[in-house]
């Protein structure tokens, strides 16, 4: 009989592993999606929303998942998402039509709806000290954005973007297996069994809950959007290569996806207002610079003695540079979001986390489509920046006008009692 603590650490291992390889195939038209634009000739808008659609239907679905998870427990609902979504990735290599691939990638979107699922499964493992800690390391998963960059464009190059979701079906079985003998269930942690679902969407009558959405569609959405952009973008702007655009665009995938076990930490540290908000004011600075459109001057010389011309480009290096910062804030903060969920809902963490975890869906799905649209306008591939750096700020505005103008006490930040004499 496998011990308290064992299990523990046995479901956190597996969920995590189990979340990296949904998270790699959720993200994958991100690079199979650079091939199948040029043999289709898909304009920006196009590509945009081939990107995205999977990111939608993995949003939309967390909600209900997370309301399931509250009810049924994580394992089963976990279990059958992965096997559901192997059939539609397998079937993608044959698509030989845009509405095809549409299709078959809303299909295979629910399994980024899985988050919602594990990073309750995961929290309800463990104690309330830890819960941050425990679903930082999970989230952790997002770094399966980074694994889709390392492994496709390679396998696209030597065999072909057919072959990328054939071996993804392949390693999502592998992992059905795994997850299979090294979960585990508990019915303690069903805690709204008898409870309707009207009941449970009371909780959207709470205005914080809309507040860490906002968050949410900022530090999550942001990194989805960008996540599926930045090949495209690097290849465009820069001139680059497939596997080295992919290659580099990892330095923002990779941290923002691995740091986030540490976010949790600093979270549990201290709190979820301090981390967040630091990380928010450190990623717009970053975007700022990141904005700023390759730019040429022509200016009068004196006397009339004709023009001088001069310009000025964001050269690679230093966008990579405030790229990496902007993924290491938004890393941090994914999980500094959740550990104000755990903090201020506990009882119903499924469906909260299913809303919040919705809301940064649907942020990752606006934004691909958002960027497509913005450089299809605006002919200015900066845009895609300038758009990011709006919504970071709208949340620094809320969050200065409901935390800092007036400071909110949760009860992580609980004050201490005077003392008695």
């Amino acid at each position: 009989m496998a011990s308290h603590r064992f299990k523990q650490h046995s479901v956190l291992v597996a969920n995590t592993f189990a979340f990296t390889m949904c998270f790699m195939v959720w993200t994958m038209f991100g690079e199979i999606g650079v091939p199948i634009a040029e043999q289709l000739d898909l304009n920006s808008t196009q590509f945009g929303i081939l990107t995205a659609v999977p990111i939608l239907t993995g949003a939309l679905s967390r909600l209900p998942l997370g309301a399931m998870t509250d009810h049924y427990g994580g394992r089963p609902v976990f279990l059958a998402i992965l096997i559901f979504v192997i059939p539609a990735i397998w079937a993608i290599q044959f698509a030989t039509q845009y509405w095809q691939l549409l299709v078959l990638g809303a299909c295979i979107g629910l399994a980024g709806g899985s988050f919602s699922v594990g990073i309750t499964y995961t929290a309800k493992w463990f104690e309330k000290d830890r819960q941050g800690l425990a679903m930082g390391i999970f989230g952790a998963g997002n770094a399966g954005a980074a694994v889709t960059k390392y492994i496709a464009p390679t396998v696209i190059i030597l065999l072909g973007w057919q072959s990328v979701p054939n071996l993804y079906a392949v390693i999502l079985l592998i992992t059905v297996v795994l997850f299979w003998f090294f979960t585990y269930s508990d019915p303690a942690h069903r805690h709204t069994q008898g409870t309707s679902l009207r009941e449970q969407m009371k909780v959207l009558n709470d205005p914080k809950v809309w507040k860490y959405c906002q968050y949410y569609s900022v530090v999550f959405g942001g990194y989805v959007g960008v996540s599926l952009w930045l090949t495209h973008y690097y290849m465009s702007e820069y001139g680059l290569g497939i596997q080295l655009a992919a290659l580099i665009a990892t330095v923002f995938v990779l941290p923002s996806g691995v740091i986030r076990a540490f976010g949790g930490w600093l979270s549990d540290r201290f709190g979820a207002h301090n981390v967040t908000w630091t990380c928010m004011w450190a990623s717009m600075i970053a975007l700022f610079i990141m904005s700023y459109p390759n730019t040429h001057y022509s200016v009068q010389a004196a006397g009339g003695q004709g023009t001088v011309d001069f310009g000025f480009a964001i050269p690679a290096w230093l966008f990579t540079v405030a790229l990496f910062v902007v993924g290491i804030a938004w890393g941090i903060g994914k999980a500094s979001v959740f550990k104000y969920l755990s903090n201020e809902y506990q009882e119903n963490l499924g469906l909260v986390s299913g809303i919040v975890g919705l809301a940064g869906g649907l942020g990752g799905f606006l934004l691909p489509i958002m960027f497509g649209i913005l450089v299809d306008l605006t002919g200015i591939a900066t845009t895609v920046w300038m758009l990011c750096f709006g919504v970071t700020l709208v949340s620094i505005i809320w969050m200065w006008w409901t935390e800092r103008r007036v400071p909110i006490l949760t009860r992580e930040e609980t004050p201490t009692p005077p003392a008695t004499h």
